[in-house]
């Protein structure tokens, strides 16, 4: 069993040794988070008074996205492509080129992710075109922060993702990265309600997700056991389609579906 040592420092405990199935979790969230910071560019911020952390992310996902140890852990290039099986640069050109080039207008990212995603996507903003990138845990900002420095045209926001708290129609573009497959069903419910509502009439929402493989791909029956154990909400997009979280009150103008490396990836383009 490989095994992962992190300095949690609870419980009277300085170190825990954590196996790499990592089904040990702490009743609450104990170590502190970093104040967040807006990066200085010439897009107004603003940061609600109170953001709360979602339950459901304290108690599954603490140990890869809110202790300070296991973002240091996963912010590694090398192994984001790990995890997703070499994919990781053809998974992210795909939702970029679906973004447009140069990307035009406003363009909203929910939820911060590990690798140079957001790096690249600003690199091909248009002069004129804006990115907001939304998290609601403030050491995901503080280390997406400390990634891109301040590049033109890129705002931070504290932010829950079921809540943006954005007027409606305000982005021409909006994109999620491995961010589905992480919530339970009501939350992503209201995700994708949340990023239609933002979005323009006429514009396009990215997904990138996980997805069902093929029955001829043998990562089918080894990602199962794996995604069930450390991800258990990723198997509601193996039996559902992403579609069938679309809110009714939007129908879509357009759904584009592709999947990749055998099916156990998709790519979901809506346009509103």
């Amino acid at each position: 069993m490989i095994q992962v040592k992190f300095g949690f420092g609870y419980k009277g405990h300085n170190l825990h040794t954590v196996p790499a199935t990592l089904t040990r979790k702490p009743q609450r969230i104990l170590y502190p988070l970093p104040a967040m910071k807006s990066i200085k560019t010439d897009v107004p911020v603003i940061f609600p008074t109170a953001v709360p952390l979602p339950r459901y992310l304290e108690q599954t996902y603490w140990w890869a996205y809110l202790h300070p140890h296991g973002v240091r852990l996963f912010e590694r290039q090398w192994l984001v492509n790990l995890i997703l099986w070499g994919n990781y640069r053809k998974l992210r050109d795909a939702a970029l080129a679906a973004l447009g080039s140069p990307i035009e207008g406003n363009v909203l990212q929910i939820a911060c992710v590990y690798g140079d995603f957001t790096e690249q996507l600003a690199l091909r903003l248009s002069g004129t075109g804006r990115l907001d990138v939304v998290d609601v845990a403030p050491v995901q900002l503080d280390n997406l922060r400390r990634k891109i420095g301040a590049p033109p045209g890129v705002a931070l926001h504290h932010r829950d993702s079921a809540s943006l708290g954005f007027r409606d129609a305000a982005y021409d573009r909006v994109v999620l990265f491995f961010l589905l497959h992480e919530q339970p069903g009501q939350v992503r419910a209201r995700t994708v309600e949340e990023a239609l509502r933002v979005v323009r009439p006429g514009g396009k929402v990215v997904f990138v997700d996980y997805h069902r493989p093929v029955r001829g791909n043998p990562l089918r029956y080894l990602m199962q056991p794996v995604l069930a154990l450390l991800e258990p909400f990723a198997m509601d997009l193996w039996d559902n389609d992403i579609a069938s979280w679309l809110p009714t009150s939007v129908p879509p103008a357009a759904i584009e579906k592709r999947t990749y490396f055998g099916g156990l990836y998709q790519k979901v383009v809506v346009t509103r």
